[in-house]
């Protein structure tokens, strides 16, 4: 290997290797790298609330006061609000687990996975519109109705 500069050609060509090789690595919106972001996300967030709720479920031993305190901030149309991002977040973790298996053990999974992504799209948003409008009834009728 030789410590002079290289040459024009040379260079030229190292610099459209290396061009290259970064716009291979620029993200273009593909919906599976979005599935993949979203997934690691909902499992994050899903580990979070399970945490805070082996947290506020051992308050029962250690002061159970406390624990019906923090229970009853949980009945606040905010907390509701969460609970249905989370219940949202559960479900599309656990239909994109089920698709991110078919993928890794069904020998046709690679081929058909935008369309399974798209269908737990689907499945996702035909659970979640009623699974909401139920979550979300009875927050609604005591801010609009007073009980």
């Amino acid at each position: 290997m030789s410590t002079t500069a290289s040459t024009a050609p040379e260079a030229a060509a190292s610099d459209r290797a290396g061009a290259s090789r970064r716009q291979g690595t620029f993200y273009r919106g593909d919906p599976g790298m979005w599935s993949w972001v979203l997934h690691r996300i909902t499992g994050v967030l899903t580990f979070f609330f399970l945490f805070v709720h082996v947290l506020d479920t051992a308050l029962v031993r250690v002061s159970p006061n406390t624990y019906d305190q923090v229970i009853e901030t949980y009945k606040t149309p905010i907390v509701n609000l969460l609970e249905v991002g989370l219940v949202g977040a559960v479900l599309f973790h656990a239909l994109n687990g089920i698709r991110v298996m078919l993928v890794d053990f069904w020998s046709k999974g690679p081929k058909f996975q935008k369309t399974m992504l798209w269908v737990i799209g689907v499945v996702w948003v035909v659970v979640m519109v009623p699974g909401a409008f139920f979550m979300l009834k009875r927050t609604a009728e005591m801010l609009f109705r007073g009980n």
